[in-house]
């Protein structure tokens, strides 16, 4: 008999040789009809396979990532069995499963797969399905596997550089692949599939090899979730933060200025502006002061905080000046700069905390691939802080920063997080600098406070910064996608770097502890979810205009500047639309700019002193009048359900 060990912490004994559906057959029916993956200590497995040890097993269905996982790894297999059919001679080398599907990589020789010819290869992938072959993995000789593939030199590299021994294939109807394994029970399961596209890709992702073709695909159990999926792809499409920062003037790129280096626009430097105050006013509240920095450092003061062991290579290259051997960097963070602030003068105990902050431009130099939109630029702004303080103050320092975190949250409407508590992978040291002891008490210190302060948390190896374990807030955006927002990280290895000290209770000099801590993690990034998430309807006390002041002729253009004026002296953003066009064609075009109020005025308005108001989006269900005051109680009272006021 073996015991085998659930993720509850109970204890089953099965004979030697039960399967992962085993055990979840023994459980209930239902699970056993939904599990299509499993893990054993710690391995990804079949759901058939063996079981002849003592162990931990966790049974996955589609509802976990890995379930996800394992169901579009087995969905590319089928998809290349297709693509064997249907284009003979062609050579497979990779097809893993990614975040949102899957895709292969194929040798297409002289041939070549259009658009046209994706619904062919949908439909052979859902006939083979249909079929309902098992998935079965089974051992091969290196010699015997290199036979097999001698003709696919792609397949020979990827054997070639595995021991003897540890070779599997897995089979599912005529088709075999070279495989590690974490296949679904049998194709049946696989209900709906469709190729998203195709697209160049390196071999190995080496330019120096030759191209291949990238087949892009994903697939459900249901066909409901392939619609539904599709019909989430097309909103996000609509509210691209790329495409809603243009229809809202709100940024741009220059390829004069350089790739991933975006440019503000007025009103977009006006929507950075009102978020930096917003959270100024919420750190000055919180005893934060406000620092400024250059915007490059000499090369020694990144070596000495070892960002340039580990930013090196994502850093633009080395400033020289006339001077013999002066070598500056653009930064690529504001914390060494900051350390050295901290250095200025000598602190006691009674002076602690010190709390830095600083809306600082960083700089690193992302491949041109991986620039997208605001969400991966090549310079970039954090709403940087770093406080320093004694190890006795780490606890309440820490919880003030979350509930900051929390506020910010609150303020801009991210109402679903979870905490993920990153930590370092105990199998990789290198990666990371400063001691055991040091890394031990700050993981301690991060896992007390955000249990303490009640959050739904998970702990994540190996997601740690190489100076210190950090806590994200991993936010779920309107489409259900989920974003790392906002992090805070406890640090005792910059403040032994750069030899920080601070005078204690007993005359001796002790090193403080720095956390690291960034709300918004950088505003570029942060107005692009938030644009996405919002799709550009921003809080009101955010947008750019709260309203817009629509003229039914040019004889009202008066009484709308009157009006203007009053909403100005409130501190209500607003502008005149005094174009010579309808007034369809205005309600239109602001509706297009997401204009939160429309204020028409005309004969009746000027009248009785009124204007009549039509909320964005309210298509159809009839503008109100009121008075100037009453519009303005109307705002206010918006404003302040959203926009509380940042209690210490």
């Amino acid at each position: 008999m073996i015991k085998i060990t659930l993720p509850d912490g109970s204890v089953k004994e099965f004979v030697s040789g039960s399967t992962p559906m085993d055990v979840a057959k023994s459980i209930s029916e239902g699970l056993a009809r939904n599990v299509i993956s499993a893990a054993f200590n710690g391995t990804t497995v079949e759901t058939e396979t063996q079981l002849t040890t003592d162990g931990s097993l966790v049974l996955y269905t589609w509802n976990d990532k890995e379930g996800k996982k394992a169901f579009w790894h087995s969905t590319s297999h089928v998809m290349a069995q297709a693509l064997e059919e249907l284009f003979p001679g062609i050579k497979l080398t990779l097809g893993p499963a990614i975040e949102n599907g899957f895709y292969y990589d194929v040798d297409f020789g002289d041939q070549k797969i259009t658009d046209a010819d994706f619904k062919k290869v949908e439909d052979r992938v859902l006939e083979i399905a249909r079929e309902k072959h098992e998935f079965k993995m089974r051992s091969v000789s290196k010699a015997e596997a290199l036979e097999i593939y001698k003709d696919n030199e792609y397949k020979t590299e990827l054997i070639s550089n595995l021991e003897d021994g540890t070779i599997t294939f897995c089979d599912h109807s005529n088709f075999f692949d070279l495989c590690r394994g974490g296949h679904i029970p049998n194709t049946g399961i696989i209900k709906a599939m469709k190729i998203m596209s195709v697209a160049g890709a390196y071999w190995r992702g080496d330019e120096k090899n030759k191209q291949l073709t990238r087949v892009y695909g994903v697939s459900f159990p249901k066909q409901k979730d392939l619609t539904d999926y599709l019909e989430l792809l097309e909103e996000a499409k609509r509210r691209d933060h790329r495409k809603l920062g243009k229809e809202l003037e709100l940024f741009t790129f220059s390829q004069k200025v350089g790739q991933g280096l975006p440019l503000w626009l007025p009103k977009g430097a006006a929507l950075r502006d009102r978020l930096e105050q917003f959270l100024k006013r919420a750190q000055k509240k919180a005893g934060y002061e406000q620092v400024v920095t250059p915007h490059i450092g000499q090369k020694e003061l990144y070596v000495t905080s070892g960002h340039y062991a580990k930013y090196g290579a994502d850093s633009f290259q080395p400033i020289h000046t006339p001077a013999e051997g002066e070598e500056f960097l653009l930064k690529p963070m504001n914390c060494p700069h900051h350390c050295e602030i901290y250095n200025n003068k000598p602190w006691s105990y009674k002076d602690l905390p010190k709390r830095y902050a600083e809306f600082g431009t960083v700089y690193r130099y992302e491949q041109s691939g991986e620039l997208h939109g605001l969400t991966r630029v090549r310079g970039f702004t954090q709403d940087d802080a770093h406080i320093f303080c004694t190890p006795d103050q780490l606890d309440s320092e820490f919880k003030k920063v979350i509930d900051l975190v929390l506020y910010v949250f609150g303020s801009l409407g991210f109402e679903n997080f979870t905490a993920q508590v990153s930590v370092r992978d105990l199998d990789n040291p290198d990666k990371y600098i400063g001691s055991l002891e040091n890394w031990e008490k700050a993981e301690q210190a991060i896992i007390n406070a955000a249990r303490d302060k009640g959050l739904n948390y998970i702990i994540e190896s190996g997601e740690a910064a190489f100076y210190g374990p950090k806590l994200d807030f991993m936010v779920k955006d309107a489409l259900g996608r989920q974003w790392q927002l906002g992090t805070i990280q406890v640090d005792y290895n910059l403040p032994e770097r750069f030899e920080l000290t601070y005078k204690g209770s007993d005359n001796e000099l002790h090193r403080p502890v720095m956390i690291h801590r960034a709300p918004f993690g950088s505003m570029e990034r942060f107005i692009a979810i938030l644009l996405e998430h919002t799709a550009g309807n921003f809080p009101l006390w955010l947008m750019p205009e709260q309203a817009i002041i629509l003229s039914l002729s040019e004889k009202y253009e008066n009484y709308a500047k009157k009006v203007l004026e009053l909403l100005e002296n409130h501190e209500i953003r607003a502008l005149i639309d005094n174009r010579n066009e309808t007034i369809g064609k205005k309600i239109r075009d602001a509706e297009v700019q997401k204009m939160p109020f429309m204020l028409i005025v005309g004969e009746e308005e000027e009248k009785n002193g009124t204007i009549s108001v039509r909320r964005h989006g309210q298509e159809g269900k009839g503008n109100i009048t009121v008075s100037i005051e009453e519009f303005v109680n109307i705002v206010n009272e918006e404003v302040a359900k959203t926009l509380k006021t940042f209690e210490v």
